[in-house]
Order: structure tokens, then sequence, then C-alpha cells
């Protein structure tokens, strides 16, 4: 009986070939829409996940930061120093490595030509936590960090834009006015969305101290746990380690901040679900278009079928037989827009893919899931009234019917 009533559906799509396309249009719209959208948030979710992920595992970020309210601003002067970095990377044992950071941005001038870049004073440490090995040349040395010797490590995009190669190593440039001998080249990292993150140059942080001094009392501390699962712990010594420091009272907040690299990836996750629930909700109107059509075509093919359903009662056919035949048809009609909806967002999350400044576009199973139970669900709940005005008919005056 279910393939007799497939059958029959898939008959009365053929016999009204235009009235079941524009009906299906809206579902065609709704399911392509919903594939799209979900891919390239999926892609985009995967892809900063893999940004962030490369930026060092297990990895933390201990920073100054005044509390807002009034308890913040009942509290001193909101510092961190080298002595705190010291002391953390002395006692707090869930921690593996330890570096201070000294975040800026400086011009680069090498024979003439002057470029802006991102310095990151870091101890050898920072190799490791941050993820940035070398390609060539040398590491930072705990004696460049102890000396502070004029000394930098460079990132791929710093040599293309001096449109120079590795022969860079054992020059000198400038950076913000001062001399430093260039000893290695960084691993290209890429770019994220279409900004380079090898526009970067790493000094020993006591370098970048005689550069930037004011950066001594509010020094950024990065930091990798021993494990994954050490995070909690780490942040918790850290915390009650920096606490003490910095004489703080039970009740006072904190006046530091702690950030892992996970939070990050958890945020940013959070956000990719919301913008995806919201997407798929604003896309989802044109299901209930969709839907409203299916429903109105089947209750005219109803009206038009009358005398076919009075003769099928006639001849001993039952409520549910004519109800199942309907809503089979109903059913039908959406998974066909469905499977259409499927496969043009397959084609178009592809094309989209090829552009050379999208990301990859991930096509996830369960969203082709999602879009054949959309399809599916709207037949079926669209489909049940004009299924149960043609099972509720009289036989009789079906029969008369003209």
């Amino acid at each position: 009986m279910i393939f007799a009533n497939i059958r029959s559906a898939l008959e009365q799509l053929v016999a009204h070939r235009m009235r079941s396309l524009l009906t299906v249009l809206a579902i065609v719209i709704a399911v392509t829409s919903t594939i799209v959208v979900v891919s390239i948030v999926q892609g985009f979710t995967t892809y900063v996940s893999d940004i962030i992920e490369g930026q060092g595992t297990n990895a933390m970020f201990i920073f100054p930061e005044r509390p807002p309210g009034d308890a913040g601003a009942l509290l001193g002067r909101v510092e961190m120093d080298e002595r705190d970095s010291n002391a953390i990377a002395a006692e707090c044992p869930a921690l593996l490595r330890v570096s201070p950071l000294v975040p800026q941005q400086a011009p680069l001038m090498f024979e003439g030509t002057e470029i802006s870049v991102s310095i990151e004073g870091c101890s050898p440490d920072y190799h490791v936590i941050r993820n940035f090995p070398i390609d060539a040349g040398r590491e930072l040395a705990h004696v460049d960090v102890r000396h502070a010797h004029q000394v930098c490590i460079v990132g791929r995009e710093v040599l293309r834009l001096l449109d120079i190669d590795e022969d860079l190593i054992g020059k000198s440039v400038f950076l913000a006015g001062r001399r430093f001998r260039v000893i290695g080249v960084l691993q290209s990292k890429g770019s994220f969305f279409g900004q380079s993150l090898d526009n970067t140059v790493l000094i020993p942080y006591t370098s970048a101290l005689r550069i930037n001094p004011q950066f001594r009392r509010r020094l950024i501390v990065t930091a990798q746990t021993t494990s994954a699962k050490a995070v909690p712990e780490a942040k918790a010594q850290v915390s009650n380690l920096l606490r003490r420091r910095h004489r703080l009272r039970p009740l006072q907040p904190n006046d530091f901040n702690i950030q892992t690299q996970d939070e990050f990836l958890e945020m940013f996750n959070n956000m990719s679900r919301v913008a995806t629930s919201v997407l798929t909700g604003i896309v989802g109107v044109s299901l209930l278009v969709g839907g409203i059509g299916v429903m109105n075509v089947m209750l005219v093919s109803v009206t038009e079928r009358t005398r076919e359903i009075g003769l099928r009662k006639a001849v001993g056919a039952r409520r549910r037989d004519i109800l199942m035949q309907f809503l089979t048809e109903a059913t039908v009609l959406s998974i066909v827009g469905g499977g259409v909806g499927i496969a043009l967002g397959f084609g178009l999350s592809s094309l989209a893919s090829l552009h050379p400044l999208m990301i990859d576009v991930i096509v996830p199973f369960w969203v082709v899931a999602l879009g054949v139970g959309i399809s599916a669900g709207t037949g079926v709940i669209f489909g049940l009234l004009p299924a149960l005005k043609a099972a509720l008919l009289n036989p009789i005056d079906a029969l008369r019917h003209e």
C-alpha cells in the first residue's frame, strides 16, 4: 500500500509538473538556504578554530585589568611586572612554560624600505607556547633575554614586504629606530581573513621594555599548562598567587584577568551556534511559505479528485487509506523539493569554496539530514489537513460531485 501511494504521488507530480514546481519552489529555496548558511558558518567555525588552536596548545594569557564598577575603582594601581612573571613560573606547578609578553606596533626599516610590523617581546619559551617554530636561523636564547640583546626573528610576510629572502639573516634592521640583528625566520602561519599572521617580529622582552619602558608595570604573561586537564588547576594556582602578591583582601575583585585558548574557542563556538540558529530561523520563514503552498495545492487536488475519492470509498477504501494516500502525496512532493534543495545547496557551497578569498565551506552530514527532515516534516504537517478533508468525505456526496 505504501509503495502504491508513492507511485500514485509520483504520477500526480509528473501529471502536474508546473504546478508541482511552483508548489515546492519555496521549499527548495528554504532547504538550499539552510544548507548554504549552515555550511558557511561551519566552515568559518572550523577555520577560526584551526587558527586559534594553531596559536598554541593549552595556552593561557594573564594580564592586568581593572574590574568594572565601584569595587574596581577602589583598587590602587593595577599592575603586573617581571617579578610577577617570575613568581608564576616558579610557584605554579601546573604550568609547563611561562613567558612575559610585550606587544606593540612599530616601524621596521631596511635599506630605505619602511614597513609596519607587529613586535612581540618575549622569552625563548614563547616559541613553544604560541607555536612559533623556526624555519631558518635560530630561536631566541636565554642569554639574549638576560643581556637584552638587540636581535630579532622575522615572519615570512616581513621578508615578502621587504622583497628579500632568507639572506636577511645576519643583517641589521631598524625597529622603532633601534638597530636589531636578524637571527632567524619564523615558519609561515598563513592569514586570517586576508590579514597576514606572518607580519610578526619576535625580540627579547627585555629589549622590548627598553623601547617601551611603560610596559614594565603593565606586563602580559603567557603560559602553557602541563596538559589540557591541568588548565583549571593552573588558573586557580595563578589566581591565588597573584592575589597574595597584590595583597588583595577576600572581598576585593581580581586586578588581573586570566584567559585560556579554550575559552577563546568556546566563546567563538557559542557565537557560531547562535549565528547558525538565528540564520536558520530566518531562512525557515521560506518553509512556512512552502508549507502553505503545499497545503493549498493539496486542498485543490482533493477538490479536483472528489469523485475519485468517492469511487474508492465505494469499492471498500477506508478513511485511513484515503488519509495515507493524500498524506503520502504531500510528503513526496515536499521530499522532492527537499532533494532539489539539497543538490542546489551542495552545488552553491562547492562554488563558494572555489573563490580565492573564501574559506573552505564544509557541508556536515547532519545538515543534509536536517534538509530531508525539514522537507518531509513540512509535507506531513501541511498535508495533514487536506488528507483529513479527503478522508472524511461522504462517499455518496463525493460520487455526486461534478
